[in-house]
């Protein structure tokens, strides 16, 4: 992970750094909680935090003259202000267009379709959508990665196309006509990844108001993760776990870099996310089989007790040959590849949280000791559970 060595006391010299991301969100709230750790660590900064014009627009105060700015770029007013000032800056987005001068830390969008499709896959959709309601909120490279991702596998996708562009007002109940049309124009079951946790909060209240059973007709999951969105919303929504407080700790790092007189890198750094948060509406397995369906919720339930092939073969009355070839047939994979998947997928969930020691994470995800979930992790993920904790968490 980068950093800077945090001045000496010879040299104290405060900076200030304007951050120009919004509050509203915890995917605002956890970049900023990322530059402050940063900030806490190496610089001496005084942040300036999400600094608003008289209309309420994310926007630079009339005289502002700091030394840098870490911002998520979504307006031409606010591209224009830093190139007055000619300060450095790093966007933490990539809705605007790409500036030679200003750096770029974003979430990596293939990645984050890889999560959603693998997600999706394990579940036994093999029907997809992509929900993305115009707007210059977000740009247009999630749909298109998540497209590319689906299409690789040999699947199509369905994408929401309502017939009107970027900034056109359109009624709350307008809206919820073309996404009603939208979604009965769809087949039964399929697997909808929503741009954000707003949008997929949308969907969920259409498919409610219109009689749509969720997850058993559409599975939804979102694009982001907002805590709150996800977890009121009915039914509770899967969401992509984005490495949000990295993103800021690497945004941050990046403009200190430039503060001290490198230029801007030529490419943007690419943070993966996390995962994604399993909740209530991907909670349907789209397999025919009641009886892989069957071993497949006895993996997800039992999974933390370190279960074996032979656990879940006293579960369902099958063969074990038989259960390898319909595991191989649905999801790609053997019984004991995926219990080890779903093994350590709650593994990186466990270690998202500071106080659980390594050993404890271990055994909460079904693994007999913390050595043998190390070399398991390290197989897979290429690195040691203890590191994967540091560059998520930015310790």
């Amino acid at each position: 992970m980068t950093s800077i060595t945090k001045p000496s006391d010879e040299k104290l010299l405060v900076q200030v750094v304007a951050v120009m991301v919004e509050t509203e969100t915890s995917w605002g709230r956890r970049i900023i909680r990322g530059i402050a750790q940063y900030s806490d660590k190496n610089a001496l900064w005084h942040l300036l935090i999400d600094p608003r014009d008289h209309e309420q627009r994310s926007s630079l105060p009339d005289g502002w003259r700091g030394h840098g700015v870490i911002a998520r770029l979504s307006s031409r007013q606010q591209i224009e202000q830093i190139q007055q000032r000619n300060i450095p800056a790093v966007d933490v987005d990539d809705i605007g267009p790409s500036i030679p001068e200003i750096g770029r830390v974003i979430t990596d969008e293939s990645a984050r379709a890889e999560l959603a499709i693998e997600h999706l896959l394990a579940r036994g959709f093999t029907q997809f959508a992509y929900f993305a309601p115009p707007s210059h909120r977000y740009s247009s490279n999630r749909g298109d990665a998540f497209q590319q991702t689906v299409a690789a596998r040999g699947y199509s996708c369905h994408t929401y196309r309502p017939g009107y562009r970027a900034g056109r007002k359109i009624s709350w109940g307008e809206q919820q006509r073309r996404v009603n049309r939208w979604l009965l124009s769809l087949p039964r079951p399929i697997a909808i990844l929503a741009v954000d946790a707003h949008h997929a909060r949308q969907l969920a209240e259409v498919c409610h108001f219109s009689g749509i059973r969720v997850p058993d007709d559409f599975a939804i999951l979102a694009g982001d993760s907002d805590d709150l969105l996800c977890e009121v919303s009915t039914p509770p929504l899967s969401a992509v776990s984005l490495a949000c407080e990295r993103i800021g700790y690497e945004a941050a790092a990046m403009l200190h870099q430039m503060m001290e007189g490198r230029k801007a890198p030529s490419e943007p750094v690419l943070i993966p996310p996390h995962g994604v948060a399993s909740r209530q509406s991907t909670d349907f397995l789209a397999i025919d089989d009641p009886m892989i369906v069957r071993a497949l919720r006895f993996i997800q339930n039992h999974t933390q007790r370190g279960i074996g092939v032979d656990d879940i073969l006293r579960e369902v009355p099958l063969s074990r040959r038989s259960l390898e070839i319909q595991f191989k047939s649905y999801l790609g994979r053997t019984p004991a590849e995926e219990i080890r998947r779903v093994q350590l997928e709650r593994a990186k969930e466990l270690l998202l949280n500071r106080d659980l020691s390594i050993t404890e994470v271990a055994l909460g995800s079904g693994f007999s000791n913390a050595t043998r979930f190390g070399i398991a992790f390290r197989k897979i993920f290429g690195t040691t559970p203890r590191n994967y904790r540091k560059t998520l968490l930015s310790e």
